[in-house]
C-alpha cells in the first residue's frame, strides 16, 4: 500500500528531526501537490535540517541560499559568463536548478530578487541570456522568514505571498523534545536517514493523492470557508467584517482542494473529511487575507479571524 511509503519516509526523517511534525507534514503535502511553502519561525528550529532530511530520504537534490540585501537575481538564477580560455560565453547555472530550494530569510533580499525567484516558482523555467531552461521536476521552494528581526527586511507583497501554498508558523520544541535534541547532539547519536523513496515513488504517490475522493458537499464547504473571508456578513460574521480589507484569492480555494486530498492521504484516509480541511485551513489562508488598519491597530491577527470563520461556517 502506498500509504506505508509515507510512513517509511516520516520514520526516516524522524531519525534526525525531533518534533516539528507539522513542518514535516506540510513539506510532504507541498511535494505531493507541487505547492511552495513559506516558513516563519525563529532561528534554530531545524528548518534546514528538515528540508535536507526530506531530500536525502526521497533522493532529491537540495540547495540552500542565504538571502541578503546585496544578493542579485543572477546569484540565484545564473548568468552568462565569458570563458577566457575558450573565448566563448557560457551559461553558469544558479542554485535554482535543484529539486528542493531553501530560500533562507527571503525577506532580507530586495524586491527584484524576490520577484525573480517568485516568477520562477510560477513558471518552472528560467531565462538566461535569451535562452529558456526548464527546471527539473519536482521543484519546490521553501522560504523562511524570521518574525523577530524586522530591521533591514523587505516585506513580501500580498500578490507574491499568494504564490505560496502554505505559510506555516513553527514554534519551539517541547521540553522533552529539546532535552532529547540536546542529548543527541552532545553524544552525536543521531542516525543517518536512509533513502527509502525515489522519483518514481513520488510520481506514484502524487497519482494516489489525485485519486483521493472528495465529496461535493465537502468541496462546497471549502468554497464557503474562503468566501467567508470575503463576505463575512453573509455567514453571520459581521463582527470581523471591519477587520478584513481583502479576503483570500481564488488560488486559496484551489490550494485547499489539492492540499486537503494530500492531507487525507498522509493521514491514511481514502477520502477527505472536514477534519482534513480544518488541519490545513489556517496554514493555507493566513497569508492571503489583508487586514484592515483597524485590525492592525487592535492587534487582530489573521489566525484570530480564521478561527472565527472555521467556528461559524456550517460543517457538512
Amino acid at each position: 500500500m502506498l500509504y506505508t511509503k509515507i510512513t517509511e519516509i516520516k520514520n526516516e526523517i524522524s531519525k534526525v528531526v525531533i518534533g516539528q511534525e507539522d513542518m514535516v507534514n506540510s513539506i510532504l503535502i507541498g511535494l505531493l501537490t507541487n505547492g511552495h511553502i513559506l516558513i516563519e519561525g525563529v532561528p534554530g528550529l531545524a528548518k534546514t535540517t528538515t528540508v535536507k532530511a526530506v531530500a536525502d530520504v526521497i533522493d532529491l537534490r537540495f540547495k540552500r541560499v542565504q538571502f541578503t540585501p546585496d544578493l542579485l537575481p543572477s546569484d540565484i538564477i545564473g548568468a552568462q559568463i565569458y570563458d577566457m580560455k575558450s573565448g566563448d560565453f557560457k551559461i553558469k547555472r544558479g542554485p535554482i536548478f535543484t529539486n528542493l530550494l531553501l530560500a533562507d530569510e527571503i525577506n532580507r533580499a530586495p524586491a527584484k530578487v524576490q520577484s525573480a525567484l517568485l516568477e520562477v516558482m510560477q513558471e518552472k523555467q528560467v531565462t538566461i541570456a535569451d535562452e529558456t531552461y526548464s527546471l527539473e521536476l519536482p521543484f519546490l521552494v521553501l522560504a523562511t522568514q524570521n518574525p523577530i528581526e524586522s530591521q533591514g527586511a523587505y516585506e513580501l507583497p500580498e500578490a507574491q505571498l499568494d504564490r505560496f501554498m502554505f505559510k506555516i508558523l513553527i514554534d519551539y520544541n517541547s521540553k522533552e523534545e529539546e532535552f532529547k535534541i540536546a542529548k543527541s547532539v552532545t553524544l552525536n547519536s543521531f542516525e543517518t536517514p536512509n533513502k527509502v523513496a525515489s522519483h518514481e515513488d513520488l510520481i506514484e504517490l502524487k497519482k494516489a493523492v489525485v485519486n483521493v475522493h472528495i465529496d461535493e458537499e465537502v468541496e462546497k464547504y471549502i468554497v464557503n470557508l474562503i468566501f467567508a473571508t470575503r463576505e463575512p456578513e453573509n455567514y453571520g460574521l459581521q463582527e470581523i467584517k471591519d477587520y478584513i480589507q481583502f479576503g483570500a484569492s481564488p488560488r486559496a480555494t484551489i490550494d485547499m482542494f489539492k492540499a486537503a486530498k494530500a492531507n487525507a492521504f498522509i493521514r491514511g484516509n481514502d477520502h477527505v473529511t472536514p477534519i482534513d480541511i480544518a488541519l490545513i485551513f489556517k496554514d493555507i489562508v493566513r497569508h492571503r487575507i489583508v487586514l484592515s488598519y483597524e485590525a492592525q491597530a487592535m492587534d487582530i491577527t489573521s489566525d484570530y479571524i480564521l478561527q472565527k470563520v472555521i467556528e461559524k461556517v456550517e460543517i457538512p
